[in-house]
């Protein structure tokens, strides 16, 4: 089964509650699990690696707490997919067709490059200004 990790979805989930906020306002780990039902543990895990990969800032101390790094539309589901998962991959000859015995031969790879290029720019469409305003008209 193709499927994404549940941190992926969390980690959605988390982008999804900030982009439902104030581009100022900072909120904590805890408000994140409380309201988008998550444990607080992979909060503060997914938060990190959200992080370094540039889509959120963090801020210490009383007047910090986490926020979007930058405008929700200039973040895509394959932002965070990518932070997560890392590269989309549907086969291992897509990214690497050097390995591949089979390649010059195989009518199979030019397949598996589409799909990988079709579900990468649906998920690039795919920004959290327009999942947040979906969810705010509900």
């Amino acid at each position: 089964m193709l499927t994404i990790s549940r941190e992926t979805d969390y980690a959605a989930r988390i982008i999804l509650h900030l982009a439902l906020q104030s581009p100022t306002q900072r909120v904590t780990a805890q408000e994140i699990a409380h309201h988008r039902l998550i444990p607080p543990s992979l909060v503060r895990r997914l938060v990190t690696r959200l992080a370094t990969a540039g889509l959120l800032a963090t801020t210490r101390g009383i007047e910090g707490g986490i926020a979007l790094a930058r405008p929700a539309a200039q973040i895509s589901l394959l932002d965070v997919v990518e932070a997560i998962e890392g590269p989309l991959v549907l086969n291992t000859c897509t990214e690497e067709p050097q390995f591949c015995p089979l390649m010059a031969t195989c009518t199979v790879h030019e397949a598996w490059v589409r799909a990988r290029r079709m579900l990468e720019a649906e998920l690039r469409a795919v920004t959290f200004d327009q999942l947040a305003r979906q969810e705010g008209g509900n």
